[in-house]
Order: structure tokens, then sequence, then C-alpha cells
């Protein structure tokens, strides 16, 4: 079984997340925070469930879909994953950005 990590940056990127959200409703904020760390806990049993993120097309860079949110990781070995970013869908990510991120 894989041990999931949160990255500074990840749970950064959640907290964000969550102050835009709770403008309009705390209790949806809450929800979708609750969200993100229901949807990674798979990870743990299958680490390799997530799609190759295509912009990189690095087998342990991967993503796993939660809503409108790509959630961002890498598989460190097959004991330790981080979650590396959690990004709206929308955007762009960048193999820069992703960097600066570790």
């Amino acid at each position: 079984m894989a041990k999931v990590e949160f990255t500074n940056q990840a749970l950064s990127d959640i907290d964000d997340i969550a102050l835009y959200i709770s403008v309009d409703s705390f209790h949806y904020a809450s929800l979708q925070v609750e969200k993100f760390f229901k949807r990674v806990e798979i990870l743990e049993q299958f680490p390799t469930l997530g799609r190759e993120v295509p912009e990189f097309g690095i087998k342990s860079v991967r993503e796993l879909i939660e809503g409108n949110y790509r959630i961002v990781y890498k598989i460190i070995n097959k004991n330790l994953i981080h979650i590396i970013a959690v990004h709206h869908s929308r955007k762009l990510l960048k193999r820069a950005a992703l960097r600066r991120r570790k």
C-alpha cells in the first residue's frame, strides 16, 4: 500500500480553491476540499489509476479528475506518491509551473 503525501504547493492550491468558492458558499467550499482528499485515497491501493498528464508524457506524473479540477501527482516509488498540484481544468498546465512546485 502506497503512502500519499500532499506537497505544500498542493495544499496551497486547495486553500486557494476553497477561498475562492467560500466567497459564495462556505458549505460548498468545505465539500470540495473533502472531495479532493477523498479522491486521492484510491491511490493508496491503485497508484497508476490516473492517466498520464497529456502535456508531459511522463509515466510517473499522472492525474485524477475531480469535478472541474485535475489532481496532479507523481509516483515517487511503489510506496510513495506526492500530490503536486490541484489545478482547474480550464487552465493550461505548464511543466515549468510544476517544477517550481516541488
